[in-house]
């Protein structure tokens, strides 16, 4: 256990890996290439330790030294205290939750790794809006989804909205890259499943799909406003749709994935 100690000046090279937080585009370059990620608040920051992600020191104001106590506790990560508004001054944004922890990054598993385990995955084509990457996250989580895989424009799971959205969903479903894209696609294929492509134009109703008496069935996505692109669409083995009423004809693609999961683990 470090004890914690209190910081007065924002420029103070100890909190370097909390600067211009509210950065996205600084942020989704350094994150990555440093090895880091922020996890934000009492139970994402519980979550990443728990999942076995090493933390590199915390971040947090007085009054959550108690709420914190058993984790400061367990690390030998240096902990610094400051007040609310030098918090503020370093990350960008109020930090109403109280404590930040920057953690290290764990190499990501491959997609062959994940598949060779999995019954049902996720796939993800050009998503990069980390609100509804993390919504999706808790949702495979939730309802059952063995892994996630991704396209190599998506955005970073690990990024500190998605995983604030999350919920620390993220530490809990393993997740890789699928590069070259559509290609590697035929690596999914070639592990025994099933693509099925969520798009409203040609497709099957999902009930009548039946994706749950699939024995391996993987769920492309699209992005939010485009859907998937032709070429993924052509590399799917079957089109499927969420059937709506009163003239709907989308939902957000974070609730089109929570319909679908369960769709396939459970059947509608």
């Amino acid at each position: 256990m470090a004890e914690p100690e209190a910081i007065t000046d924002p420029a103070d090279p100890r909190l370097s890996d909390y600067t211009d937080l509210t950065d996205v585009e600084l942020r989704r370059r350094r994150e990555p290439a440093e090895g880091l990620f922020i996890a934000e608040g009492e139970k994402v920051i519980r979550r990443a330790v728990a999942a076995g992600f090493r933390m590199r020191s915390m971040l947090l104001t007085a009054k959550w030294l108690d709420v914190m106590a058993d984790v400061i506790a367990d690390t030998p990560a240096p902990v610094h205290v400051v007040e609310p508004g030098l918090a503020e001054a370093v990350t960008g944004y109020h930090v109403h939750r109280g404590a930040l922890a920057s953690m290290e990054r764990k190499p990501l598993p491959t997609a062959p790794e994940l598949l060779a385990t999995a019954r049902r995955v996720a796939i993800l084509e050009g998503l990069v809006d980390h609100t509804n990457i993390g919504a999706i996250f808790r949702s495979a989580a939730a309802l059952g989804m063995d892994a996630v895989l991704l396209s190599p424009d998506c955005a970073d799971p690990l990024y500190r909205r998605a995983v604030k959205v999350s919920m620390g969903a993220v530490f809990a479903v393993p997740y890789a890259r699928l590069d070259p894209w559509p290609a590697a696609l035929q690596t999914v294929r070639a592990a025994g499943f099933e693509l099925l492509a969520l798009t409203p134009a040609g497709a099957d109703d999902l009930p009548a799909a039946a994706p749950h008496l699939i024995p391996k069935a993987a769920v492309m996505l699209g992005a939010e406003g485009d859907g998937l692109t032709d070429r993924a669409l052509a590399a799917a083995d079957r089109r499927v749709r969420i059937p709506m009423a009163h003239g709907i004809d989308s939902l957000n693609v974070g609730a089109a994935a929570a319909v679908t999961f369960y769709a396939v683990n459970a059947g509608i």
